[in-house]
C-alpha cells in the first residue's frame, strides 16, 4: 500500500514539473521569444583595408627519407618452435 502511494507521488510530481515546463502560449515552431522577425541590412555598410600578408619566402616540406625494413624475418623461426615443443 505505501509503495502504491510512493509512486503515485513520483509520477505526480514529474508531470507536475512537465506541465510547468510547457509553453504557455502554444505556439510551437521553437525560436522561443515573441515570434516577430528580425531583419539585419548590411547594404550600406562598406568594409575598407588591406589584405595582410605574412613576409617571407614559402617553404616546401621535403620528402621523407627512404629506409630499409627494420622488421628481419628469422629463417630458423619455425625449427626452433619445433625443437622447443619437443623438449617439452
Amino acid at each position: 500500500m505505501m509503495k502504491t502511494k510512493l509512486i503515485a507521488l513520483l509520477a505526480l510530481l514529474t508531470l507536475t514539473g512537465v506541465a510547468a515546463a510547457d509553453d504557455k502560449k502554444g505556439g510551437g515552431g521553437g525560436g522561443g521569444g515573441n515570434g516577430k522577425v528580425k531583419t539585419y541590412d548590411f547594404s550600406g555598410d562598406t568594409i575598407e583595408g588591406d589584405l595582410i600578408k605574412p613576409e617571407g619566402s614559402t617553404v616546401d616540406a621535403r620528402d621523407f627519407a627512404k629506409h630499409s625494413s627494420l622488421i628481419n624475418i628469422r629463417k630458423d623461426f619455425i625449427p626452433e618452435i619445433i625443437k622447443s615443443a619437443e623438449d617439452l
